[in-house]
């Protein structure tokens, strides 16, 4: 049916706008900035701080939280649109993910806000209403997808690569064109979701791996030039801490002219090392390849509590990197620096995302109570109906929200102050500089030593400094705990009217240095026999069994991976001795795994181990170890692998006498 020429001209003009940002680099709406204060905060000013640089949220679960019963409230308890109060704390981009087909044959929702494209125009609609701009983020999935994760949609699982390119070129337009038809405002399209090597069930290590991943990217850039010409496209990864990892996406998107914009990245202080070391991986890609680069994902607790009873990623102790206390204040701190080092210390950076800020618990007291809830408008990370697509991973975990205590909202859906550091970077806001935390105190003894405990502890106060103040512990049996053996303890006490904890570990001398490898190379010898792609020092707190390092090997061939890992002992005295060694890893294939001992210069002893999945540690410990006067004593490990893509990490090397 021809259209009357009225409508046709709207609907050009529509067309034109929803996708224009205020400048050719999607620049943040033009929006007033809202005049926004706190009297509890403690907020640096970000210096050159430009008008345009994007404070961005991630808020796609917002409906599905709607939908079971949450309601939003400023800092002042008011009930309001929450993109509303988004927009009044400075946040300019709203990021919203969208699965291909998140429900099963029965049209029962896979959860974590069945995030479809009509999900999308939904928040879009409202983000544009208060003046944001929305990145969307195609998943091109049907559920999660992250660095472990890339499933093809259901509908295209048995298309070739130009079948498929060519299915996601229609469903990115059919999209893009749908949110513009509602009048959107898209600033950013985002194709892929840290997508590490594997993209759309395409993964990098097979036949043609990275020009099939690239020719899938540039379809969907296509789609996003041809309907939103003045939006940047985003392409996101994860894990900067690996910094030979962002060398080669780098060089890859370069090498098959892969059209985009931005290089994105996740950043998880908890797992993804520094913020140096962030805005120098970030750094070198802007100016090798001259793009934008930005933070598209990040989050900081604000307590280790739990709201929906289902439990949090983040809490009190575990393998994690904690940079900040768990308090708002701490949460703000981080969110400031992230700020600051992508806007002050990295080149072309443009912005930051911090990712589902309003994702709260929902539902009551019981855990029967949330579940339905969850299971019926996918309020929870993941439901049972999600089993039927994944059920290795949320067909075994699914539940609710394991991000609550990361949110800027509390469990009542208040505005938490930490919200205001948006707003409050671009000029500071300073009050009085009191403690806001004690810092943990981690302490270990060799068994039979004295155990004393410090007389004070660090106050990390509120503008991130630390300082000594004198503590009180309770209840702390030393007596017991120098006799009680090999073990670990937990003790109490308080400092400055707050609570401080200390975590004391007795264990048995250790005589090997560096054991765990803070040291980096430090005492040990890497003899790669074989040559493979990557063979050092991993600093990454969550694969490492103590501390934040380990020693990681990845091999893409097979039959690649071999080499040893060896100490020699110093000084070692005649004696009895135990040697243990832990690894763990995947894909290996056949192996050929074993921890050694040595003896002037023989092997006198192996002793067998493997690799089998992520996080499953395995320990290889050889017994009675005999030195007698002159000895020389060297322990290691040697590892071969027949499997492509075999990889590892090696930690906690332990050498101590024998009881």
């Amino acid at each position: 049916m021809k259209k009357p020429m009225l409508s046709v001209l709207l609907a050009a003009a529509l067309l034109l706008t929803a996708c224009a940002p205020a400048g050719s680099t999607a620049d943040a709406p033009n929006k007033p900035l809202v005049d926004v204060t706190s009297e509890s905060l403690y907020v640096e000013k970000v210096d050159n701080l430009a008008e345009d640089f994007i404070m961005g949220m991630d808020a796609s679960c917002v409906p599905a939280l709607e939908q079971s019963g949450v309601q939003y409230y400023d800092h002042a308890g008011t009930e309001k649109d929450v993109y509303q109060i988004l927009s009044e704390n400075g946040i300019n981009y709203i990021r919203v993910r969208i699965w291909n087909d998140p429900y099963n044959a029965a049209g029962k929702g896979y959860g974590g806000g069945n995030c479809d494209i009509e999900n999308a125009i939904a928040i879009g609609k409202r983000a544009t209403q208060f003046g944001m701009k929305l990145l969307v983020n195609f998943h091109y999935s049907d559920f999660w997808a992250d660095p472990g994760k890339q499933m093809t949609p259901k509908a295209w699982e048995n298309m070739d690569i130009d079948q498929k390119s060519e299915a996601l070129y229609t469903y990115t337009r059919d999209c893009l064109q749908q949110l513009t038809d509602a009048g959107v405002d898209i600033g950013m399209v985002q194709i892929g979701n840290e997508t590490n090597g594997a993209f759309c069930g395409e993964k990098s290590s097979a036949l043609g791996g990275w020009k099939r991943i690239t020719q899938l990217m540039n379809s969907g850039a296509k789609a996003v030039r041809e309907i939103c010409p003045d939006a940047l496209v985003v392409i996101h990864f994860a894990n900067p801490e690996k910094a030979d990892s962002y060398e080669s996406y780098g060089k890859n998107l370069s090498y098959y002219q892969v059209d985009y914009d931005v290089f994105a990245s996740s950043y998880y202080p908890y797992w993804h090392g520094t913020l140096e070391n962030l805005s120098s991986v970030l750094s070198k890609i802007a100016t090798t390849y001259n793009k934008k680069v930005m933070v598209a994902e990040t989050s900081y607790a604000y307590t280790a509590a739990d709201t929906d009873l289902y439990g949090n990623t983040i809490g009190e102790g575990g393998g994690i990197v904690k940079s900040y206390p768990f308090t708002v204040q701490g949460q703000a701190n981080h969110i400031r620096d992230m700020i600051d080092t992508v806007a002050n210390k990295t080149v072309n950076g443009i912005g930051v995302f911090y990712w589902e800020g309003t994702w709260i618990s929902v539902g009551g007291e019981s855990y029967e109570a949330n579940k339905a809830l969850w299971e019926r408008y996918g309020s929870g990370w993941a439901s049972s109906y999600a089993a039927q697509y994944d059920p290795d991973d949320a067909g075994k975990w699914y539940g609710g929200c394991a991000v609550d205590n990361q949110a800027l909202f509390d469990e009542n859906g208040k505005a938490l102050e930490s919200l205001k550091v948006f707003a409050l970077a671009r000029k500071g806001n300073t009050v009085e500089n009191t403690a806001d935390a004690i810092e943990d105190t981690d302490l270990t003894f060799d068994l039979g030593s004295p155990i004393e405990l410090p007389a004070t502890v660090n106050a990390i106060m509120k503008n991130g400094e630390k300082q000594a103040i004198p503590v009180t512990w309770h209840d702390a049996d030393v007596e017991a705990m120098e006799s009680g053996g090999v073990a670990k303890y937990t003790v109490t006490g308080s400092a400055g009217g707050m609570d401080a904890t200390c975590y004391i570990s007795v264990q048995r001398t250790n005589y090997l240095q560096n054991w765990s490898f803070e040291e980096g190379e430090a005492g040990w010898t890497a003899d790669a026999i074989r040559s493979f792609d990557q063979l050092g020092i991993e600093d990454k707190v969550s694969d490492s069994l103590t501390g934040t390092k380990h020693y990681h090997f990845w091999g893409a061939d097979a039959d690649c991976v071999e080499f040893t890992l060896e100490q020699k002992v110093e000084n070692l005295k005649p004696g009895t001795y135990n040697y243990s060694i832990s690894i763990m890893g995947g894909d290996g294939g056949e192996t050929a795994i074993y921890a050694y001992v040595k003896c002037n210069g023989h092997v006198i002893v192996t002793v067998p181990t493997e690799i089998t999945v992520y996080n499953e540690w395995h320990t290889a410990t050889v017994s009675d170890i005999i030195c007698a006067e002159g000895d020389e004593i060297s322990v290691g490990i040697y590892v071969k692998c027949a499997g492509p893509n075999a990889w590892g990490k090696i930690d906690d090397a332990i050498l101590n006498a024998a009881t």
